[in-house]
């Protein structure tokens, strides 16, 4: 019973009295300059008048393919709160080139594709989980078409198929070069058409809201910061799902987005989640290179401009500056062996010839076929005076994908209950059905507090120094935390950044931040340290080279330490901001 007297339940009453804006997407290609084109009244019960707490059964942090497919799918369970840091489709998704690999072919198997994965994974990758990904892969590429997804067909009427590193056969299915793009623009489009889901945009995640209830840990939803009102709204569910992205920007240069700062990472660390394997970053062997092209850019990148590996599997050429081809002197596979070892190639090459880049050049194919593949690639490049037609491209690695993260079973269960990770949906499904939530469940833990008090002048000097400190800490991750590691350069880096940390807290401390404030760019800095922190202890802890992960101490591979790296709630040092949640913990 609600306080008028009314009997609701959870899904049937709350889905009713909360919404939020919602919007209209075009069918065209989404663009950066996102302008919704419709909006939904926001309706709030008399009974539930504080629009700063938000009551859902599952809420969704992240609007890349991983949040909106699992949106999508509990959506038919009970309402869905998707929590996105700016617009909808700013997310590593959209920003994806190459495709998505699937046994689609009759000349290919679902053994092949596991056999190219567990070796492109150093064959750390938990083996039922590949067989279920290379078995399930056509189906879920099925489910994308049937919402919309426009993929490449051949003359023939068939999907075309691409070839990229590591993979044996033609399985790429692929939208030109926009791959992610379209995958993100068709599923953007189902979620604004489902009434179960309401999107959130500008909403950036701080906290995650938790509990001890005896030995366990609970999840019960996520403090938010909405950075156009700068207010701090409550998100109280019954379930949570981390589909935020990576931590790109933990390097001075990568191809992740601005939003990529380790947010889920760091909130479910911070929650007492279980991590793994967070040295496992991979860098992408080909962003363009600003300093190679004819016609430099005016203002420097947000983020590396990508060049998928599409363009080495459509038959593309790594050249050094001298025009030598230089991969089959690495690896038999040359330009199509896996990405760690193209990057650690170019990055010999880099550092033996004291050069800033390599030279990929697919100009040997037809002009028509490369324009057709690669329009993407093609026109950002042709504005820099560059003709991929024509003319070599200047790459240089970057970095791209965080491997490791928050350590999952097979269906994204973690070891915080109520809290998963992408993965399938039927436990989470069970938990929301097995849940009840009270609704004072809000009161339990103090609000963070936007630092109005502190002045603008107080918070220019915060800012300034903060980003000074962001751009400190990709340097030392880049210098000592990089494609080639060493035990000697990740203690220094460990060092370092602790050293830098504690400068930058004391820093804010001293101007009047306190433990509870939140802003966008100081958390997202906490975030940054934590991530870094938490790559730095794991690839010391992995004494052998292998996958993503390569150390000059221990160069080879080591059979008995095929284990993944693990860093348990119990080692977690919470003596720094970064990695101490903004409330008390509530204990029942």
């Amino acid at each position: 019973m609600d306080a008028c007297g009314n009997d609701i339940s959870w899904s049937d009453g709350l889905s009713k009295l909360l919404k939020c804006q919602r919007h209209k997407f075009s069918r065209s290609t989404i663009s950066k300059t996102w302008k919704p084109l419709g909006t939904r009244k926001v309706s709030v019960s008399s009974c539930l008048r504080d629009s700063t707490v938000k009551y859902f059964d599952f809420a969704v942090i992240g609007s890349g393919v991983a949040g909106l497919r699992y949106a999508l799918e509990v959506a038919k369970y009970g309402t869905v709160a998707i929590i996105t840091k700016a617009e909808p489709h700013e997310s590593n998704t959209n920003y994806a080139q190459g495709g998505v690999s699937a046994v689609l072919s009759p000349s290919d198997s679902v053994e092949s594709h596991m056999q190219d994965t567990m070796v492109a994974g150093a064959y750390l990758c938990d083996e039922e989980t590949v067989r279920v990904v290379c078995t399930e892969g056509p189906d879920r590429i099925r489910e994308l078409i049937a919402m919309g997804a426009m993929f490449d067909h051949g003359e023939d009427g068939n999907l075309h198929l691409a070839r990229e590193g590591g993979h044996s056969h033609h399985r790429i299915v692929h939208a030109a070069d926009m791959t992610g793009r379209e995958i993100e623009r068709a599923l953007l489009e189902a979620v604004v058409n489902d009434p179960n889901i309401s999107v959130f945009e500008h909403h950036f995640a701080i906290d995650l809201l938790t509990s001890q209830d005896g030995p366990d840990m609970v999840c019960h939803g996520v403090d938010t910061l909405n950075t156009e009102t700068q207010q701090v709204v409550r998100f109280i569910s019954k379930v949570t799902l981390l589909a935020s992205g990576g931590a790109g920007h933990i390097y001075p240069s990568t191809t992740n987005p601005q939003v990529a700062t380790g947010d889920g990472m760091a909130m479910a660390h911070r929650a007492q989640a279980v991590i793994s394997n967070m040295e496992f970053v991979q860098f992408h062997p080909t962003a363009l290179a600003d300093e190679g092209l004819p016609i430099k850019p005016i203002i420097a990148r947000e983020n590396a401009f990508l060049i998928t590996e599409a363009v080495r599997g459509d038959g593309g050429i790594l050249y050094n500056l001298d025009r030598e081809r230089f991969m089959p002197l690495y690896d038999e596979r040359a330009e199509l062996a896996p990405r760690d070892v193209v990057a650690r190639s170019i990055d010999d090459q880099l550092k033996k010839r004291c050069e800033k880049y390599v030279l990929l050049d697919i100009s040997h194919k037809p002009r028509e076929k490369i324009l057709s593949h690669f329009p993407n690639i093609a026109a950002e490049c042709l504005q820099y005076g560059l003709d991929i037609t024509r003319q070599p491209i200047p790459v240089v690695p970057a970095a791209h994908y965080m491997c490791g993260g928050v350590r999952a079973g097979l269906q994204g269960e973690t070891n915080v209950q109520g809290l998963y990770v992408a993965g399938a949906v039927q436990p989470s499904i069970d938990h929301m059905k097995s849940s009840s939530l009270d609704l004072s469940a809000s009161n339990w833990w103090a609000r963070p507090v936007v630092p109005h008090s502190l002045g603008s002048n107080v918070m220019d000097d915060v800012l300034r120094k903060t980003r000074e400190v962001r751009k400190e800490l990709q340097a030392i991750m880049w210098k000592y935390v990089g494609i080639v590691r060493s035990t000697t350069r990740l203690e220094t880096a460990e060092v370092e950044i602790n050293e830098l940390e504690a400068q930058w807290e004391k820093c804010l401390f001293e101007k009047g931040w306190e433990q509870t404030m939140v802003g966008l760019e100081a958390c997202e800095m906490r975030n940054l340290f934590c991530c870094a922190k938490l790559v730095v202890s794991s690839a010391l802890a992995r004494h052998e080279s292998r996958g993503l992960h390569y150390t000059i101490d221990f160069p080879h591979l080591e059979e008995s330490k095929r284990l993944p790296t693990v860093i348990l709630p119990s080692l977690v040092n919470n003596n720094t901001w970064s990695s101490r949640q903004l409330h008390k913990q509530v204990i029942f």
